[in-house]
């Protein structure tokens, strides 16, 4: 009984297992933020690290909130960014000098959070995930853990 166990861990591993290498490397950590703005706005900024883009031209990300306290706050769950607006799907064209920075635009909260309790549920590290992506594929995913205020 262990070894058939054994045997399937195994197999299901290399499927499975693909995107624990991927955590965290799709973003440039140190570029990698939520910023609270002095309009009681949260704004996803980040850079995407072209080096797991597998040489493809177009790509999505879809920002995931895993917190219910921050998504009742943002009124939404997922944010899908494309070219130009939030949500309308379209794709985002990599980049050749590697400047695939995203900055998306602001974001009202709905319900009032105090900053230290905003920076306490995103350094967390499991409140906002970032899954870059295109129709074939996910490129990686990555959680966003660093925050910062205009106050």
């Amino acid at each position: 009984m262990n070894t058939r166990f054994f045997c399937f861990f195994l197999l299901l591993l290399p499927i499975s297992g693909c995107g624990l290498f991927m955590d965290q490397d799709i973003l440039v950590n140190k570029y990698a933020e939520a910023y609270l703005t002095k309009n009681n706005e949260l704004q996803f900024r980040f850079k995407i690290n072209e080096d797991y883009l597998n040489g493809e031209d177009m790509f999505k990300v879809k920002v995931n909130i895993h917190n219910k306290k921050l998504a009742e706050a943002l009124g939404t769950e997922e944010i899908i960014y494309g070219e130009e607006e939030v949500l309308n799907g379209e794709y985002i064209e990599v980049k050749e000098d590697g400047g695939n920075y995203i900055h998306m635009d602001p974001l009202p909260l709905k319900i009032d959070l105090h900053i230290a309790e905003l920076e306490k549920i995103i350094a967390g590290g499991q409140a906002v995930s970032i899954e870059v992506y295109n129709g074939k594929e996910v490129f990686g995913t990555g959680n966003l853990t660093n925050f910062s205020s205009e106050f």
